[in-house]
């Protein structure tokens, strides 16, 4: 395994907190409030944020306000914002909100697949091929998360040639970039080198991303070891917001405050304000109930009220 010394000068953060981090809370949360945490997200200088899913409310209540939220964000020049669509009902319903750019998801596992989406991975991508085509006939950006690349709640370990395989179909339906994602948070560096190395095959270094949850502890071992193979571009989750609601047992995405005080240290730019990114995972905190899930932030309002 050869180790990439140069690491990026320069890393960019999605934060994924507003949907993936969001979409599992049981308590419902206004609209306005997630409204002010994107305006608190961009304040706190990320550029890209994703904002909500185009999902049926049937199954994800929490997003049934995706229209008003998206219509409620006052825009920043140089923001991406993104939305997640399941499929063409979701993109069409998506289109009038005038996302940046979608996101589809599909898993490396067969029967992980079955139990998110109800289908095969094959049939999967089947799909997601005419969203993928019409958002790129509308100009939209396409990206793409390989779910469960690291392990699988029901098969367990995987192997890098299931992440190539569907890194591959992804790559001939159209999208444009691929997030490495460890679904269930039980991946570990080697598995991560592994598996970005597998998704490499098929896409450039500058079209792959790392998306790691932090159940196992394990979350910023695999950004560092996705970081030293020279990935610059990682899904991370104001206050660790987050879970995944067909694995048992995952907690949150790993915590954009930990990860960017990690790269602050290690001398990598973000563009990110750490204090004001703090103060927007208390306020998502609070308006939730309970305190932040971040590690840093943990220590830095410590610090501050001491």
């Amino acid at each position: 395994m050869s180790v990439n010394k140069s690491l990026p000068h320069r890393v960019k953060l999605v934060d994924v907190g507003p949907r993936d981090g969001l979409q599992n809370e049981k308590q419902p949360v206004p609209a306005a409030i997630k409204i002010e945490l994107v305006h608190r997200l961009q304040n706190a200088g990320l550029k890209e944020i994703e904002v909500t899913s185009f999902v049926s409310p049937k199954w994800v209540p929490q997003m049934a306000d995706n229209a008003q939220v998206m219509a409620g964000i006052e825009r920043r020049e140089g923001v991406r914002y993104s939305v997640l669509t399941p499929n063409m009902k979701g993109f069409e319903a998506a289109l009038a909100s005038q996302p940046d750019e979608i996101v589809v998801f599909g898993a490396v596992t067969e029967t992980f697949s079955q139990k998110n989406i109800n289908c095969s991975i094959a049939e999967s991508m089947e799909r997601f091929a005419p969203v993928v085509q019409a958002a790129r006939d509308a100009g939209i950006y396409v990206r793409g998360a390989l779910s469960c690349a690291l392990g699988c709640p029901y098969e367990g370990d995987v192997a890098p040639d299931k992440v190539s395989y569907l890194a591959g179909l992804m790559k001939q339906i159209g999208v444009q970039h691929v997030g490495v994602a460890d679904t269930i948070g039980v991946g570990t560096p080697r598995k991560v080198e592994a598996a970005i190395e597998a998704t490499l095959k098929h896409f450039a270094l500058k079209d792959v991303s790392g998306h790691f949850h932090d159940t196992y502890g394990q979350a910023l071992a695999n950004t560092l070891a996705a970081l030293q193979l020279g990935v610059w571009q990682f899904d991370t989750s104001v206050a660790g917001l987050g879970g995944c609601p067909y694995a048992k047992g995952a907690t949150g995405n790993v915590a954009t405050e930990d990860v960017v005080y990690m790269l602050h240290g290690m001398g990598i730019e973000t563009g990110i304000d750490l204090d004001q990114l703090i103060d927007a995972g208390v306020f998502i905190s609070q308006a939730l109930g309970r305190k932040t899930q971040s590690r840093v932030a943990t220590a830095v309002l410590n610090k501050r009220s001491a």
